[in-house]
């Protein structure tokens, strides 16, 4: 995964002399007051580049991932999942969270280190570090380095990089890129210094004419390993160091690392992503670039330590080689077994061949069987994590799942020959079934991947009805999150937009949602999308037309009504549509690129940010107006920026920034400082505390001189601090959104570490009586309703990912009935063959709060219910039909008096109609 920071951060770390100092970490502030909180993942699992897997060889179970973005883990055997070990890491030293190298101690199991930096060019202020722990990551010191280190440059995924030697583990190696040479720590990673008498740097640079820095720098060294050395021998075992130099990719010490000499004979040519020794030979895994996302070329060589020889052992001949290798591993238990993964073959899938006699002989995992088909070794069981299909209908010879991309990291466990584990640019695949593949007997891959979150965030929505949470996210573009401790089975799809950049809603209709994202670069000749539309809350999307000359989505802003939009992309100026997103007009008076955001009671006003000025518009994004901001406020002009509306109350807009927390109640013309913040990142509003009448206020930024995530409950007159040091989330906040059901409970979203979701330690979890009120009569807008006296909703609506709405869906009212103080009225809001979407209004008529309610019906068409949400269904047949239950979900079950919330559901059709059941009966508890 690859995402530029934004925005000024603090400045660099200290830069030490050729032996570098220790400097203890992380940090330790205390803000005052602070409240407890828990900090919980949304969960997805995975979504971002896996380039490091690594077992400790000294104790089971214990294994490390890295990642290039999103912070290392440890494996929690028990609970099968995956344990963060960087969340400390905070906004001034936010690059920690690449992940170059890791290095378990396999001698002192409790140590392992980790080298950090995210960017070796301008893009990471800071220069790297060496993190090092004796409780297995739960605690880190640290050691500042005196050059950049790059977890998420190109040439990522070769190594590791970082090595603990087995035979004195008092010293550890780093081959660093930049061409900063090979590094050394006598005192387990205490002090550093630099090997002076290692004479190769690396020469190889993916494009020296890149003017940003991210492809021009020296790939360096590539990776360290030991060889423990053969028993009976009275040789000194060697250190192998692999060099990014096509022509001197290996080296070695015989002597403790006193003296350096090239292998002789080496195989020239390309660059060795791998080296892995086993008994009397170096196996290493060849690329014609440093990777991770291409290659096209390489083979697999072997050494025999004992006589120099040097022995192509590559799975593939030369002519049919389309991609390079990696992820080499071999297993401990067997010797003379190896594997070795392409180091990206995109088509029509990765492959992994397997060797069990030091690499003489192999087999792969899938082969051709008269194109297009093929017969495989493996299934892939991807029910964990449902999305990994990525909403595809691949056509053979692809298939969906794929085994996978960027397969850098490729680990048999040590202790297990069964267990296999790896990297892809999406999560992490593994089997415990692996020697089938030995006995020709099919094994099954499935995600490992639970507690590694690794999206990068770019933007939040919490509606005050349906899901808590809709996302829009880097590379597998958002999802509709409506349990926040289950896999979302599909991200958003039709259209699908790569990396969603940014999404709205209508406050007072809040089914209708827009998002905008950067089009997939490869469109296959198709008019490339940049926007897509819902009108069930961010479930199912249609795809909105399109300013000319976009080039990217830019950010959103829906007007409380849903009659207007205003979109701020890339490639073109600011725009608005009155037509939901059918058609688009320019907007004028305000500058291309701004940050636009709406009003949430008035549906004609917007507002917006750009360089440094605030702009209104009072005519629906037609034309917008600069302010003057007011005395005692000055309006941030760089870093970054993010202004939000106050939900519930008309022309209040506030802005967080460098220069602190603006806040404005007269839709922008003038600002007054919250005194209390220093400099501000993000802003948020949620649910109000009990017995107050202002909505909860939530800061990312600066307060008393401690960064972190603040709550005020009184319109920032005093805050209390909800985070602590041990979660910090690196550079978290540029998406953030506050619950509007929940007293207390925010969403942050980070560059990495995925999405966040805490709640008041001992809080209620739940909402209250009011939180799922409707916002207005009007909360659900059907596919065909009318959204102005002249404009109607096209009937493509899709309602799944491959299913689209027919022009004569019924979405007639059923009869309803009231019971127990409620009513419930039924509606198809699209049906297709086979099958159909509905939804449920329910209304308390009653005079007191309710505790729950419950809706039924009885289908007589053949009809039967197959996934819901906002409710719990039950279909049990019955003599005539099947009879349907539906109960409330656990924030929707408490309605004020005259509130109303709805429900959805799918549903199949064996019949040929589609009758609309009656009677509907509700009932409250």
């Amino acid at each position: 995964m690859r995402r530029s920071p934004g925005g000024a951060l603090i400045a660099a770390l200290v830069v030490a002399a050729t032996a570098v100092a220790v400097v203890s970490g992380p940090h330790s502030a205390t803000a005052a007051p602070t409240e407890p909180y828990t900090w919980k993942n949304v969960r997805i699992d995975g979504g971002g580049f896996v380039p490091g897997i690594v077992f400790n060889p000294g104790e089971k179970n214990l294994i490390y991932a890295r990642t290039d973005i999103g912070g290392a883990y440890r494996w929690n055997q028990t609970a099968q999942s995956w344990t963060p070990l960087l969340d400390w890491v905070g906004q001034s030293d936010w690059g920690y969270n690449g992940v170059l190298s890791i290095a378990p101690d396999p001698v002192a199991t409790n140590r392992v280190y980790a080298a950090v930096g995210m960017y070796t060019n301008s893009w990471d202020p800071n220069n790297g570090a060496i993190l090092r722990s004796t409780d297995k990551g739960a605690t880190w010191q640290k050691t500042a380095l005196p050059f950049k280190v790059g977890g998420n440059m190109p040439g990522r995924g070769m190594g590791e990089r970082l090595a603990v030697d087995p035979r004195n583990n008092r010293n550890v190696y780093f081959a660093a890129e930049g061409g900063n040479g090979l590094w050394r720590s006598t005192d387990f990673g205490v002090t550093w210094a630099k090997v002076s008498n290692f004479p190769n740097v690396g020469n190889y640079v993916q494009d020296p004419a890149d003017t940003n820095g991210y492809l021009s720098q020296n790939q360096g060294l590539t990776w360290v390993t030991f060889d423990p050395g053969q028993a009976g021998s009275t040789a000194s075992p060697a250190i192998y160091v692999g060099v990014a130099d096509k022509e001197n990719p290996v080296y070695r010490s015989l002597d403790s690392g006193a003296t350096w000499e090239r292998v002789a004979g080496q195989p020239t040519g390309y660059i060795a992503h791998k080296g892995v020794v086993q008994g009397k030979y170096l196996f290493i895994a060849t690329s014609d670039t440093g990777g991770p996302y291409d290659g096209a070329a390489g083979q697999v060589a072997r050494l025999d330590t004992t006589t120099g020889t040097w022995t192509d052992i590559s799975p593939m001949p030369v002519a049919d080689r389309y991609f390079g290798y990696s992820g080499l591993t071999v297993d401990a238990q067997k010797p003379g077994t190896l594997m070795v993964a392409t180091q990206i073959s995109w088509w029509p899938d990765a492959i992994f061949f397997r060797s069990t006699d030091y690499g003489a002989t192999w087999t792969r995992i899938w082969d051709w069987n008269g194109y297009p088909s093929r017969t495989k070794r493996f299934t892939m069981d991807i029910s964990a994590n449902p999305w990994l299909d990525f909403n595809s209908t691949a056509q053979a010879p692809e298939e969906s799942p794929k085994l996978g991309w960027m397969n850098e990291s490729l680990a048999i466990d040590p202790f297990d020959s069964n267990r296999l584990l790896y990297g892809t640019g999406a999560t992490v695949y593994g089997t415990t079934q692996l020697t089938n593949w030995d006995a020709n007997t099919t094994f099954t891959i499935k995600p490992f991947a639970k507690g590694l979150e690794e999206t990068a965030v770019l933007d939040l929505a919490s509606p005050p009805t349906g899901a808590p949470l809709v996302s829009a996210l880097g590379d597998i573009g958002g999802f509709h999150h409506a349990d926040l401790d289950t896999v979302p089975a599909n991200f958003h799809d039709t259209p699908a937009l790569g990396s969603n950049t940014g999404i709205d809603f209508a406050e007072a209709s809040p089914s209708f949602f827009v998002r905008v994202g950067n089009a997939p670069s490869d469109t296959g000749g198709a008019v490339p999308q940049h926007i897509g539309v819902s009108n069930d809350g961010g479930k199912t999307w249609y795809a909105g037309q399109e300013p000319a000359g976009i080039t990217g989505g830019g950010n959103v802003a829906v007007g409380t009504d849903a009659n207007a939009v205003v979109w701020s992309p890339v490639g073109a100026g600011v725009h608005y549509s009155t037509t939901r997103g059918s058609t688009w007009t320019a907007s004028a008076g305000i500058p291309a690129g701004a940050k636009v955001e709406s009003d949430r009671i008035n549906p004609k006003t917007f507002y917006g940010y750009a360089g440094g000025k605030f702009y209104t518009s009072t005519d629906g994004g037609v034309t917008f107006t600069a302010s003057s901001v007011g005395p005692g406020a000055i309006m941030p002009s760089t870093g970054r920026v993010n202004l939000k509306a106050v939900p519930g109350t008309a022309g209040e807009v506030w802005v967080a920034g460098e220069t602190g927390l603006l806040r404005s109640t007269d839709s922008g013309a003038t600002f007054t400082k919250v005194s209390t913040v220093t400099s501000g990142i993000n802003v948020a509003f949620g649910k109000a505390a009990p017995g107050a009448t202002r909505p909860a206020v939530f800061l990312v930024g600066t307060v008393d001189g401690v960064t972190g995530v603040f709550r005020s409950d009184n319109t920032g007159a005093s805050w209390v601090r909800i985070n602590d040091d041990q979660h910090q989330y690196g550079n978290a906040g540029d998406a953030l959104a506050g619950d509007p059901r929940i007293w207390g409970r925010v969403y942050l979203g980070t560059n990495g570490r995925g999405i966040l979701y805490a709640d008041r330690t001992g809080g209620s979890a739940s909402p209250s009586p009011s939180g799922s009120a409707s916002a207005s009569p009007s909360t659900s807008v059907s596919p065909s309703a009318s959204v102005s006296p002249s404009v109607s909703v096209s009937p493509s609506v899709s309602v799944s990912p491959s299913v689209s709405v027919s022009p004569s869906v019924s979405v007639s009212p059923s009869p309803s009935t009231g019971a127990g103080g409620c009513t419930a009225t039924y509606k198809v809001t699209g049906q297709w063959g086979g099958g159909f979407q509905g939804e449920v209004t329910v209304k308390n008529n009653g005079t007191a709060t309710t505790g729950g309610w419950s809706v039924g019906w009885a289908y007589t068409g053949g009809q039967t219910v197959t996934q819901s949400w906002g409710g719990t269904a039950t279909s049990v047949p019955s003599g005539t039909g099947t009879a349907v239950t539906v109960v409330n979900a656990g924030y929707n079950g408490a309605l004020t008096s005259g509130a109303s919330t709805t429900f959805g559901f799918l549903g199949s059709n064996t019949g040929t109609t589609n009758p609309v059941p009656s009677p509907i009966t509700c009932s409250t508890r």
